[in-house]
């Protein structure tokens, strides 16, 4: 009788086109109205249908001492066809308070026990154990934290027991190396089965105990595939194992910027310089990094790029009253034109100029005055040398200069800090006005320290530039980590945007079609906070840069830092790209609260390991994990340790 109901089986399958063991798509019939259930073997049912199907119900016997995420409950969710019901009861905190201090108490008598048998692993164990219960008692008492009893159930199904019993094998193992223990119903298949039926009825009760963040980690983690056409591949994801194909360029983007926020050590000058090194072999972007680290050096080395270091020490000089033309389009004929957009550019300079003046101590006495008084100044530095709107007013009209056998206009010498102080003494010595005359005597004071005749401390920005941004190169880095920290650094981070801005961005075409794919790393972006000025070119350029074709990358560690300052906003919001990797504890609050994340991906961004994080693209979300390959990590990996390591290993062949 069993044969012949097996070969029926099997010659329904063949009229139907289908393969033995091959899976099928359930019908709605066989999901509501199966003609019966077999439920008298102790370790599955038997689902008879117009295809018999097999089920094997488990419920988790043990869990690891700490819950993290997302790996640990992934399988339960999209291990085959598998069905999974979570029955989540919270606790009393009453209840909690008495049963943890029950287990601090156990858990202090074994601790003593294992200290007088001479055991001093099992005691140092229990001695973390115990700290961490009162930990979490403590937590629970002050409203931080809460407890939850939570049963899980899973249903597996099959088409053939072979495959049934080889499946549930291949579960127990992948789920055993999160070190979670699952156990099959034993003898209880009926009620495991009719648990995890949309009935809310637990007739198993298999609980354990979770608190807040922990309990995150049994919710199947919300996430989406990045695959851009185009894009170059950043890593995996670490849900699914598919690749993920970035590319931040991508029409679908309204934006092409790019945040990334994590703490030290967390891999994000890991992650751009992968980036940074993909898109520039594979995509042909070119990238300048504005390096605060020193950590893009190599990156420059590898690619046959240009690195520029800035130090007090270095003859490099940047002048921040460089100007250049740009193309804009016609907005009737579609037609581009050259402009010189001198009215920004006095913007610009002043803007800098202020935060200079202001110094690290932000002196309250730099005002509005302070700005008119350094923004006349510069026009009329300006207007000195002939400069207009038009584009032409850049150059010598005599003197030309020949190259090859074509004769060139040369370009006339910009006016610089050193000049515009000059400027500055006169108008003092000239105007009677007591304000005026005291705002002027305050430039004359404290500007001093960026004039080269007198020798300043930071006068690097005081010259003709020395050098040129070369269209074509792969990648350009430019050090400032020789600079002090706490003021010359954002200073800094400040001019060479402007500058940047002048010499690398308004070069690139409004026309797609023309222009190229440029993308400004901005490395450490926190240190240009605290100065307004500073944070309002940011958010200046943020908004720009995709009108130039350009992508600016923000990488810093405290979003906090962004978060609580509303004149950064911008920079958020024009930013359709954003990275989180590890964050501190300090800080997930913030960024949960802003992106909407579920606990379990709070969590998530807690706990996971270097390289991994959560992307965001537009509307997609993946978890992504980092993927340099050997050769790259000789490059990419700033870990002065791994460093070594390698080049012992290198030295030894």
């Amino acid at each position: 009788m069993k044969k012949k109901r097996e070969q029926q089986e099997q010659e329904k399958l063949i009229n139907n086109n289908e393969e033995p063991g091959t899976l099928r798509q359930t019908t709605i019939k066989e999901l509501i109205a199966p003609s019966g259930i077999d439920a008298s073997k102790i370790d599955h049912l038997e689902i008879i249908s117009d295809v018999k199907r097999y089920a094997r119900s488990f419920f988790i016997s043990t869990l690891p001492r700490m819950c993290t995420f997302p790996e640990l409950f992934r399988d339960l969710y999209f291990f085959g066809d598998i069905n999974t019901s979570l029955y989540i009861t919270p606790i009393a905190e009453s209840r909690s308070q008495n049963e943890l201090n029950k287990v601090i108490n156990e858990l202090e008598t074994e601790r003593i026990v294992a200290a007088d048998r001479g055991n001093i692993n099992r005691e140092s164990t229990l001695t973390q154990k115990r700290f961490e219960a009162e930990q979490l008692r403590d937590e629970i008492a002050a409203g931080f934290n809460k407890m939850y009893e939570a049963s899980i159930v899973s249903t597996l199904f099959t088409y053939n027991m072979e495959d049934l019993d080889r499946l549930t094998k291949l579960l127990a193992t992948e789920m055993s190396k999160s070190l979670v223990g699952i156990k099959s119903a034993w003898a209880i298949q009926e009620d495991a089965f009719k648990s995890n039926l949309p009935l809310m009825d637990d007739k198993l009760k298999k609980t354990h105990a979770f608190d807040s963040r922990s309990m995150g980690t049994v919710f199947p983690f919300t996430t989406s595939e990045v695959g851009h056409p185009t894009g170059v591949p950043l890593g995996f994801n670490k849900q699914t194992g598919t690749p993920i194909l970035f590319d931040n360029f991508d029409s679908s983007l309204t934006n092409y910027n790019m945040v990334i926020f994590a703490k030290s050590g967390a891999g994000k000058s890991v992650t751009m310089k992968t980036l940074i090194s993909r898109s520039s072999v594979l995509m042909g972007i070119e990238s300048l990094a504005l390096d605060a680290e020193g950590e893009y050096s190599i990156v420059a080395e590898s690619l046959g790029g240009i690195n520029v270091v800035l130090s007090p020490n270095s003859s490099t000089v940047i002048n921040l009253f460089d100007i250049e033309p740009e193309t804009i389009k016609d907005g009737i004929t579609g037609r581009e034109r050259a402009v010189l957009n001198v009215e920004n550019k006095v913007e610009d300079v002043t803007q800098a100029l202020l935060t200079m003046a202001r110094g690290s101590t932000r002196n309250p006495d730099v005002n509005e005055l302070t700005k008119q008084l350094i923004a006349e100044a510069v026009l009329e530095e300006y207007k000195s040398i002939g400069l207009t709107n038009d584009p032409s007013s850049l150059y010598e009209r005599d003197n030309p200069f020949q190259r090859g056998d074509k004769l060139y206009k040369g370009k006339k010498k910009m006016p610089t800090i050193g000049s515009w102080y000059k400027r500055i003494v006169e108008k003092a010595k000239q105007n009677e006005n007591q304000d005026y005359r005291h705002q002027y005597n305050y430039l004359i004071k404290v500007m001093k320290q960026y004039i080269r005749e007198y020798n300043g401390q930071m006068a690097y920005f005081d010259g003709q530039s020395t050098f040129e941004l070369l269209d074509g190169a792969p990648f350009i880095n430019l050090d400032i980590s020789q600079l002090e920290e706490r003021f010359a650094r954002p200073l800094a981070q400040q001019i060479l945007l402007s500058w940047i801005w002048e010499k690398y961005v308004k070069k690139n075409s409004e026309d797609r079609k023309k222009a190229k794919k440029k993308r400004v790393l901005v490395d450490e972006a926190w240190m240009l906070l605290p100065y307004p000025e500073a944070v309002d070119f940011l958010n200046t350029m943020a908004r720009r840069a995709r009108k130039r074709n350009v992508s600016l990358a923000i990488v810093s560690q405290r979003f906090q830092d962004f978060y609580e300052n509303p004149d950064v906003q911008a920079v958020l919001t024009s930013s359709d790209t954003k990275l989180f990797l590890a964050q501190d504890k300090s800080e997930i609050e913030y960024v949960k609260s802003v992106f909407k994340l579920s606990e379990g991906e709070a969590n998530f961004l807690i706990t996971c390991s270097k390289g991994e994080g959560l992307l965001k693209v537009g509307s997609e979300t993946a978890i992504l994990q980092i993927t340099p390959t050997a050769k790259e990590f000789d490059f990419v990996d700033t870990n002065l340790n791994n460093i070594v390591k390698r080049q012992k290993r290198t030295s030894s062949f």
